[in-house]
């Protein structure tokens, strides 16, 4: 969510590639504002892990990006487990600016700061988790700079990855993409950039940095690809358009039969494994 309370972009602004298994949206960030979100949690709180994930408002201007995301972290405090970092939608003008490492920086120091004064009030609940979800489309030079900034704000792990602005080689037409507009293209033709990007992102980390692989995951053998690459924890998305929320099961079922044959006691024990294989 972000601080603001905002509508989205204008409808239609959400697509679906068929026969790319794919999606393209330009939502917006669309949401009630974050004390709207963080009122509606207290009074129904969870019981699984809740992680939340704040953006910029688009009526802010990004040289007061940091106050804006200040705003809504000291909102969400009280009711997250952990905080997403999200500064890599396409659907907000300017926001991928924020992984630039000198803003990233700024952004990152003046969070994890709010973040121990929070922490050290009485009614504090310890030092949140931040988590930073990153874009797809770095290059390996740029993901350098941003674990770097990471390591040195000590962020407890990177997403990756958001959905991308590229159109890579597509089942669907280029006539029916190009008339979805624009937006960020997520699904199975993000699969192999994730994956790379979280074996990239391990050996850079030397498997150090937890990291929560996203995109493409379809099957059980989409999330053992994932978890083989570097990935400690796995989000779906698209999936759950296309597969339902059965989903889950499915590729829990599927893992615990891959865990089995290949070998493994645990999944832990698979993280990473193939990691420099993958990255190349």
């Amino acid at each position: 969510m972000t601080y603001h309370p905002q509508p989205g972009n204008e409808r239609p602004r959400l697509f679906r590639l068929p026969r790319d298994k794919a999606l393209i949206n330009r939502a917006g960030f669309n949401n009630e504002g974050a004390r709207a979100f963080a009122q509606r949690v207290k009074n129904n709180k969870p019981t699984c892990v809740l992680g939340v994930s704040i953006g910029k408002s688009k009526v802010v201007a990004l040289e007061d990006a940091v106050a804006d995301y200040l705003k809504s972290f000291e909102l969400v405090y009280p009711i997250a487990d952990y905080v997403a970092i999200n500064v890599s939608s396409p659907n907000t003008p300017r926001l991928r600016e924020l992984q630039q490492a000198e803003q990233l920086e700024g952004l990152l120091r003046a969070l994890q700061e709010r973040n121990r004064e929070l922490s050290q009030q009485p009614e504090g609940r310890g030092v949140l988790p931040l988590l930073i979800k990153l874009s797809p489309d770095l290059d390996r030079a740029e993901l350098q700079k941003v674990v770097a900034v990471a390591q040195r704000n000590k962020v407890a792990g990177l997403i990756a990855a958001n959905t991308t602005t590229a159109r890579e080689p597509l089942e669907t037409s280029s006539e029916e993409v190009r008339a979805c507009g624009e937006g960020g293209l997520s699904g199975a033709p993000l699969r192999s950039r994730s994956r790379e990007m979280i074996a990239t992102l391990y050996n850079m980390t030397e498997g150090s940095l937890p990291l929560i692989g996203v995109g493409g995951i379809f099957t059980a053998e989409d999330a053992w690809e994932m978890i083989s690459a570097g990935a400690s924890l796995l989000q779906i998305y698209t999936g759950f358009i296309y597969e339902g929320p059965s989903i889950a099961r499915k590729i829990n079922e599927g893992l615990r039969r891959i865990i089995s044959s290949k070998g493994f006691v645990s999944l832990d024990e698979a993280v990473g494994s193939r990691a420099k294989e993958l990255a190349a």
